[in-house]
């Protein structure tokens, strides 16, 4: 799998992690945990990268420290949770909360969810880096309208990751924050690649296209996903699934060429075809 640099220490990433938004939001029965156990291992045994939940997904981070039990590198994996409240002293203890529940005692990347409170937060991330607790920094959102403030917000802080919404549809990212993270070496992470299944629905009964054999693209997600990807201050993507063959087809969309931008815009053409 092609690999990204962290800009802030030089790590190398594998392209494509997996989110837990509602599919890891399940009860903790031996149904759910061994179904979630198999993709797991898939997901780790053919390269997948950073693994994204929050307070907000529900039993998800619960979920993820059942089975780190279960598969012991898991809890050496590259995870990534968030704090979704307001308060310096409530922050802290959603995210030792979180520590607990994932089975971790450091953990990769801590985020602050869509911006909630984030000065009292950053405070706590710093000296939780600096003690080690935490390797990187991150904020988040999930809307084109907070990209400005995204902006506004990484130019005086020393922030490693940002997260936010980008996709072959949706491309408001492409204006001013994507070059602005490439230009200040600020890694990304990119969620809603599907817009939560719309672009799915959109290509319906549509055939892939011949481009999409130069870049070895066999379904639509690899076309979303290749797209993405084929942006330079693009670090990794994070689709969410609860199945087997779709993260394995998720995980080959870090594989091989990407489309230039000649290519891309070829692929927004049969897009928008009716």
């Amino acid at each position: 799998m092609n690999q990204r640099i962290i800009p802030s220490t030089g790590e190398k990433l594998n392209p494509v992690g997996l989110g837990t938004y509602i599919k890891f939001d399940v009860e903790p029965d031996e149904v759910n945990l061994s179904k979630l156990q198999k993709l797991m291992e898939a997901f780790i045994q053919n390269g997948g990268s950073i693994i994204d939940s929050s307070p907000m997904y529900g039993n998800s981070e619960k979920i993820l420290g059942l089975l780190s039990e279960r598969i012991p590198l898991l809890k050496k994996h590259f995870l990534a949770t968030k704090v979704w409240t307001s308060g310096k002293e409530s922050g802290i203890s959603q995210m030792t909360h979180s520590l607990q529940l994932l089975n971790r005692n450091e953990i990769e990347l801590m985020q602050i969810h869509n911006l909630v409170d984030f000065k009292s937060h950053l405070k706590t991330l710093y000296d939780w880096k600096e003690r080690g607790r935490i390797k990187y920094i991150g904020i988040t959102h999930y809307l084109d309208s907070a990209h400005d403030r995204l902006i506004d917000i990484l130019k005086p802080e020393s922030i490693d990751f940002v997260q936010f919404n980008y996709s072959i549809g949706d491309r408001n990212a492409e204006k001013r924050l994507l070059p602005f993270c490439r230009d200040n070496k600020i890694a990304t992470i990119i969620n809603e690649p599907f817009e939560k299944g719309s672009l799915f629905r959109s290509v319906k009964g549509k055939a892939l296209p011949e481009i999409a054999r130069d870049y070895g693209i066999s379904t639509w997600a690899q076309y979303f996903l290749k797209y993405i990807l084929s942006h330079p201050a693009v670090t990794c993507v994070i689709p969410a699934t609860s199945k087997v063959n779709h993260l394995l087809e998720n995980l080959e969309a870090g594989k091989g060429n990407y489309p230039g931008e000649a290519e891309k815009k070829e692929m927004l053409k049969i897009l928008n075809q009716k």
